[in-house]
């Protein structure tokens, strides 16, 4: 059985679909951060059948936002001296900026690279967000 010790100080990341934490991972660069860092996937888990966790020693500025498109299930724990001092729940942003890509090559964001990629959640419970500039809708199962 593999046992990891519990962070003294720092936050987890929890309730990852199982299979998604690499991609988190690399998404936060958490490889090139001083902190330790603990990846552990496919974990049993009463609620998911299996998840990922991140572990991640010192608290890092982190954009939950990234994380919320990723996997709204998601939860972040804070530790501090070993104890969950709060305890946050992920939901998808009503608006995101510069994380996803506009997939019309007709739209302003395509031509003019300088212009930010601007979405507006128009269907939380289909992931779907539609483009500022174009309207173009991008489901997040497309990610």
């Amino acid at each position: 059985m593999l046992t990891v010790n519990s962070i003294k100080n720092g936050i987890v990341i929890d309730h990852i679909k199982a299979g998604l934490g690499i991609k988190i991972f690399k998404i936060l660069e958490l490889d090139k951060i001083n902190s330790a860092v603990c990846l552990l996937m496919n974990v049993q888990s009463k609620k998911l059948g299996k998840k990922d966790i991140i572990k991640i020693e010192n608290v890092v500025d982190i954009d939950f936002t990234i994380l919320g498109i990723l996997d709204p299930n998601i939860t972040i724990n804070v530790i501090k001296d070993e104890v969950i001092v709060e305890k946050k729940k992920l939901k998808l942003p009503e608006r995101v900026e510069n994380i996803l890509r506009c997939k019309n090559p007709r739209c302003v964001t395509s031509i003019e690279k300088y212009i930010d990629q601007v979405f507006y959640l128009v269907d939380s419970k289909k992931g779907e967000y539609r483009c500022m500039y174009c309207d173009e809708i991008y489901a997040l199962s497309e990610v």
